[in-house]
């Protein structure tokens, strides 16, 4: 039971291999000791897997989503500095967005999609606070109690 492995991996790629087969791969990196996927060793299975996914194209692919997923996270933090969030501590950053109006997770589990809601929802944020009369914003607003103290210019001129 030590050796439980899931396979889906090892499959999902071997179906966009055409013409590949289970037994010759396996053969093939296992150096002729077994044609069975189960008595591969974790490297071998790694290896074998990571040889596919390259011939497969998934590399690529993954290269071009972390890609995109840095792009995206860019986006979104720059947008929360302009509301004034402090993108250099990583637990403001997660604190804000695991509230649930915002993204209800911590940053780095958002995902691409989510990045694009995200960054929506950021910029209703952004023209909703310019909107806003200056008194009425949250840094504008004076405490209660406090004495407001207003000059008046009396002098009139001809």
């Amino acid at each position: 039971m030590a050796n439980e492995r899931n396979y889906a991996r090892f499959y999902t790629l071997l179906k966009k291999l055409p013409g590949a087969d289970k037994e010759t791969l396996v053969e093939q990196y296992t150096n002729g000791r077994t044609t069975h996927l189960r008595e591969t060793t974790q490297q071998e299975y790694n290896k074998m897997c990571r040889d596919m996914e390259q011939v497969a194209g998934y590399d690529e692919r993954m290269s071009d989503i972390r890609r995109e997923l840095r792009r995206k996270r860019s986006v979104c933090l720059k947008l929360m500095q302009q509301l004034g969030i402090d993108t250099i501590d990583w637990d403001r950053v997660n604190a804000f967005c695991q509230d649930a109006r915002i993204a209800g997770k911590l940053f780095r589990h958002i995902s691409v999609d989510e990045l694009d809601k995200l960054a929506v929802k950021l910029r209703a944020i952004k023209r909703k606070r310019k909107k806003l009369p200056r008194p009425l914003r949250k840094e504008g607003r004076p405490k209660p109690g406090a004495v407001i103290m207003l000059s008046v210019d009396n002098s009139t001129e001809n």
